[in-house]
């Protein structure tokens, strides 16, 4: 390898140091680093090696206002960007392509893929002192599974994609790879899974300072994960039970797994994403302490010294709406009357609902920053004018401090879940549905929904311990009830916009309007209207489902099959 690459290496390896707990790097010149120096056989600590294996760390989905200060959930409906011609909109107008594209992540993820191999061909010259031998074998397989994990990320997004295996391309070698189908393209990350997930860390972690790091349930996760997308429908067009029955399986195994490693459904919801170690979260981007969260996504009227917060996401009426009430039922069901005064009232529409709601949400009335939000038109947090402000009478709350009775924000821990069991017990009752219905035993799909709403809160219900799941369902109810619990408990955390398109139910969720609250205040009433946004929404089926890969690889790899429709 030439000097100027390995400069290159050691350029963006300290972009993640800050992330990863690492220390300062350069305790030997820059223009000096040599492949000898990162693999010096003589460095017993691995100290160079170590760094290399961080900075891949940092290259890990990072979530939250990543596309240009927005979420990847505005461009679904939950929610749309508070700011006119953001370009998050561009996968809602049907303004992506092979050009242009906003997530394009196929040059990122091959370079990291490209790193992991690096780090796998030369880490073994490294002779680290025999204290660290155990160590350093942990690193070799942490290294294997993010490889899989960024042939995950291009997965989800592409389709199938050029394997490359352990190999370290270079120019002399020929790079017009053609692309492997998407089977083969899951099979190899559940392989690799497989292949390493008794040579990671054990769970539990030991040490709180690997927090962080990859461990078996991780390995097993992504596998499950992985394999839940290769059964949906998008990728199963026959409808496979077989596909459905891997995944079911697979699930079953990190679910055995949790209880070995002492993960669990952390008791509250909150704390789940402002607590940097907790019994859900399997695996999370590390990040430093900071406000910028609250900075970006609380309503606008609000101060943080000098600061102002910036409101950028606005969340709709359809995800509002899809909040069940307090006893865990749809709102279209569960009125207000003179015998029901706990069901939802169109006059105080969030009174006795689902407490996510207010954990996810900014709606009128909240307390925050000690003042209640104002989203009535006027009030401080839709103003009016030519400001940047909700579209839709919400902002996000989800993932922001407890900051209801402050006066202004301070650093959190703000780690974006890249897995968390919620989500496992989630995908193990649609695997579960789909094999054997929802069942009426105790190891039931029952169980596992009962248990994610139990934590969030909602009311038991009379029949003892329903949470709103009654009995009887036939597997097409319990399908939809299923795919509305990810979307309410897996908010703005990247799940619903690959979900649309693995359910293949975009071209239909898509191409209707969206809808926000217009609140009327007059002396103290306020009236409620539901009103109708000016978002165009379009989806392209069955282009869409897909990204484009990149035009440049196109050109550049004439046996890179586009995908269909671009």
């Amino acid at each position: 390898m030439k000097i100027n690459a390995i400069k290159y290496m050691f350029g963006i390896l300290t972009a993640g140091c800050s992330i990863w707990s690492c220390q300062k790097l350069e305790d030997h010149p820059m223009e000096k680093i040599t492949e000898e120096y990162l693999w010096d056989s003589k460095d017993s600590l691995g100290t160079n090696a170590g760094y290399f294996l961080n900075n891949i760390y940092g290259n890990l989905p990072t979530g939250f206002n990543r596309i240009d200060g927005n979420l990847l959930d505005a461009a679904t409906d939950d929610a749309v960007a508070s700011a006119d011609n953001a370009t998050i909109s561009t996968f809602t107008n049907g303004g992506y392509s092979a050009f242009s594209n906003a997530d394009d992540s196929w040059v990122d993820n091959y370079a990291s893929i490209r790193q992991c191999n690096l780090f796998l061909q030369n880490f073994p010259k490294v002779n680290m002192k025999q204290s660290l031998k155990q160590e350093g074998k942990y690193w070799m397989a942490e290294a294997r599974f993010l490889r899989a994990m960024f042939y995950f990320e291009l997965a989800k997004r592409y389709g199938g994609v050029p394997i490359i295996g352990d190999r370290v391309l270079t120019l002399q070698d020929d790079l017009r790879l053609p692309r492997n189908t998407y089977d083969e393209t899951i099979n190899y990350i559940a392989s690799e899974c497989d292949a390493v997930k008794d040579q990671l860390r054990p769970d539990p972690l030991a040490l709180a300072a690997d927090f962080g790091r990859i461990t078996k349930m991780v390995a097993l996760t992504l596998k499950a994960k992985a394999l839940l997308y290769a059964a949906s429908p998008l990728n199963n067009p026959t409808n496979d039970r077989n596909r459905w029955l891997r995944a079911k399986n697979a699930l079953a195994d990190a679910i055995a797994q949790a209880a070995v490693g002492q993960f669990s459904l952390n008791p509250s919801f909150t704390d789940v994403f402002l607590t940097r170690r907790n019994s859900e979260i399997i695996l999370a981007y590390q990040r430093p302490v900071t406000s910028d969260l609250e900075t970006n996504n609380a309503p606008v009227g609000y101060l943080s010294g000098s600061t102002a917060s910036r409101g950028r996401t606005s969340p709709t009426q359809e995800l509002v709406d899809a909040f069940p009430t307090s006893k865990g039922l749809p709102i279209s069901t569960d009125v207000k009357s003179a015998t029901n005064p706990t069901g939802y009232d169109a006059n105080n529409p969030y009174a006795n609902r689902d407490p996510r709601l207010g954990y996810t949400v900014f709606y009128n009335g909240v307390a925050w920053l000690s003042r209640g939000v104002e989203t009535f038109t006027g009030g401080r947090d839709r103003p009016g004018g030519v400001a940047v402000q909700t579209k839709t009478g919400y902002y996000m709350s989800k993932f922001l401090g407890n900051f209801a009775a402050s006066t202004a924000y301070s650093n959190q821990t703000h780690n974006f879940p890249i897995f968390r069991y919620a989500d496992v017990l989630l995908m193990f009752a649609e695997a579960k549905n789909e094999v054997d219905g929802p069942g009426a035993s105790t190891d039931s799909v029952y169980t596992y929904l009962r248990a994610i709403r139990q934590r969030a809160g909602i009311a038991a219900g009379t029949a003892p311990n329903t949470y709103g799941v009654t009995d009887g369902l036939s597997q097409t109810q319990m399908r939809e009830l299923i795919r509305n619990e990810r979307r309410v408990e897996m908010a703005f955390e990247e799940q619903r916009f690959w979900d649309l398109r693995r359910w293949k139910i975009a071209e239909n969720v898509y191409n209707k309007p969206l809808h926000g609250i217009r609140i009327t205040k007059t002396g103290n009433n306020l009236s409620y209207q539901v009103e109708t946004l000016g978002v165009p929404f379009q989806f392209v089926a069955p282009r869409m489902y897909r990204y484009a890969i990149p035009n440049s690889e196109i050109v550049k790899n004439t046996n890179l099959k586009q995908n269909e429709g671009y």
